[in-house]
């Protein structure tokens, strides 16, 4: 079973998708830590993440990049939603995805172009979503827990910054599939958020409770 889950940031979806590989017993795969390695590596390079060729250099990382604590900060992900938007970035990584979404018994994968490029085949899809705000509101106390001290207006500026570059990029656009099911986080609290995700897939297979 492969379960597609995508959304734009802090909409909660990796909380999701993780909850339902626990749930299902399945391997995840969050695809924007794919992003954030390259972005991580441009920036470690000196690179210019603007320029199509410095990004692409940098996707030959290794597996292990993907467990640094570094790549979950906001100073990369900025340089992600940057580097992601390059269509030869965005091929060099799209096999490495695919394969594991198609391993044997399925995977749970999250990112913003599951259903449409990476899994358009995926037996189940979501789209998590939540008002610029909440989400805004949700990643300005996720980053003062982290000590980052910023404002909430800073947050909600590159909250709908990144919105804009991730769902204008001419290459794979963050689009919700016409059959994907629509998850509105905005007022659930994590466990309703997850319990209805929960629902969703077992309305769309076979898979038990």
């Amino acid at each position: 079973m492969i379960i597609a889950v995508d959304g734009p940031a802090a909409s909660g979806k990796g909380t999701i998708a993780r909850a339902l590989a626990q749930h299902y017993g399945l391997p995840h795969l969050d695809t924007g830590l794919l992003y954030r390695a390259v972005a991580a590596t441009v920036l470690r390079e000196d690179l210019d993440p603007s320029k199509e060729a410095d990004a692409v250099s940098a996707c030959s990382f290794e597996d292990y990049l993907l467990d640094d604590p570094w790549l979950r900060t906001d100073e990369v992900g900025k340089v992600a939603s940057v580097v992601s938007a390059h269509p030869l970035v965005r091929a060099a990584l799209l096999n490495r995805q695919k394969k594991f979404a198609r391993q044997p018994g399925g995977a749970v994968l999250d990112g913003r172009d599951i259903g449409t490029v990476i899994a358009p085949d995926a037996n189940v899809k979501l789209f998590v979503k939540a008002t610029p705000m909440i989400r805004a509101q949700r990643r300005h106390l996720e980053l003062r827990k982290n000590g980052v001290l910023t404002s909430l207006d800073k947050v909600l500026s590159d909250i709908r910054a990144r919105d804009e570059r991730d769902s204008k990029r001419s290459e794979a656009p963050m689009l919700q599939a016409p059959d994907a099911a629509l998850l509105d986080t905005s007022f659930l609290s994590i466990d309703a958020a997850v319990q209805r995700a929960i629902a969703i897939v077992e309305s769309k297979t076979n898979a038990p409770a």
